[in-house]
């Protein structure tokens, strides 16, 4: 019977992580100049932003964002997870309250990782603009042999 209490009480908790920290977390986004088009992948709902602004990401989505802004060249960055020290102390918390299946909750639900970078920061680079091609060259005439050679 006391185990039967031990383990509701592990899946009414969930995973530590999950509990402490959550299963989302925001991110920042910005910048130079502002006002860039900043389309974020990876998330449920594709999402589209100006810069600066920020979004609110499922901790275990996989996130790209691709800044656009007419005159400047695109920017693609990859957000990367990584395990952080407080979601790395929620998730050992399992050890004590979760059990095995609160270390599946937040291995499942990324509740022990966080986005890096955070916050997303860019400079955008003026697009090179294309260079008129050049008129052919007259051929020179030819040279007249000097005297002496």
């Amino acid at each position: 019977m006391r185990s039967f209490g031990i383990v509701a009480l592990s899946v009414m908790l969930g995973g530590c992580a999950s509990v402490t920290r959550g299963t989302t977390e925001n991110i920042s986004i910005a910048s130079t100049p502002s006002g860039v088009e900043a389309v974020v992948s990876g998330l449920e709902v594709p999402t589209t932003c100006t810069t600066p602004c920020a979004i609110v990401a499922k901790r275990s989505a996989d996130i790209t964002i691709t800044f656009e802004k007419e005159g400047y060249q695109s920017q693609k960055v990859q957000l990367t997870k990584e395990v952080s020290g407080t979601g790395a102390a929620g998730f050992a918390g399992n050890l004590l309250a979760g059990g095995l299946i609160g270390m599946g909750v937040d291995a499942a639900t990324g509740a022990a990782t966080d986005h890096k970078p955070n916050p997303v920061i860019v400079t955008m680079q003026p697009s090179v603009p294309h260079a008129a091609p050049r008129a052919p060259r007259k051929p020179r005439p030819p040279r007249e042999p000097q005297a002496g050679t």
